[in-house]
């Protein structure tokens, strides 16, 4: 298989945007899908709940020294950074915020560089900042794909402005095509 992970980047309007992608993913998707979505310190997990109920692929937050599965959407722990190992565990930060955030974006797409290079697929959506623009340059520096949801279809275009700015992207797309587009992604030999 071509691609081993993919990795997601959101803010303002992850809700609706993560709505019209992971409900669309099958039970058998053959790789992880780790999220940052921007969120409140205090935040309640109702989003990981929501979508668990309303995914046919497992969604969860991320624990501390888990190993990465796939068929399974992780979430960034609320105030903590999402890293990624070599040995593709993750491991969690308190660090000082990035882009103005933690999770920060752009602390996991970084990381997930070093674990699985150009078999990553770097998405970036809806959001206020900039944040992920300069891991998703990366992502594509290493060989990897990078996808970002057309700015003039997002609630919030900052984030792939940025990105689309910063980086050269694979696919510019609406949010009902990132996800048939993982589906045929993942099935590249």
């Amino acid at each position: 298989m071509k691609y081993s992970a993919v990795v997601i980047g959101v803010s303002a309007g992850g809700m609706n945007a993560l709505g019209q992608i992971l409900p669309t993913l099958p039970k058998e998707f053959p790789l992880p899908v780790i999220i940052v979505q921007h969120i409140s310190p205090q935040s309640d997990n109702y989003m990981i709940h929501h979508f668990d109920r309303h995914s046919r692929i497992t969604v969860k937050e991320a624990d501390e020294k888990e190993q990465i599965k796939p068929g399974v959407a992780y979430f960034a722990p609320p105030n903590y950074h999402l890293l990624i190992e070599e040995d593709r565990t993750f491991s969690l930060s308190t660090e000082a915020r990035v882009n103005y955030s933690r999770p920060s974006v752009d602390v996991l797409f970084e990381s997930a560089i070093d674990a699985y290079c150009s078999s990553l697929i770097g998405i970036i959506l809806t959001g206020a900042n900039n944040d992920g623009s300069k891991g998703l340059k990366k992502i594509k520096a290493c060989g990897g794909l990078a996808i970002v949801q057309d700015p003039s279809t997002a609630e919030v275009s900052a984030m792939p402005e940025a990105a689309l700015q910063l980086s050269n992207a694979d696919y510019i797309l609406k949010l009902e095509e990132i996800g048939p587009l993982l589906v045929k992604l993942s099935q590249v030999q």
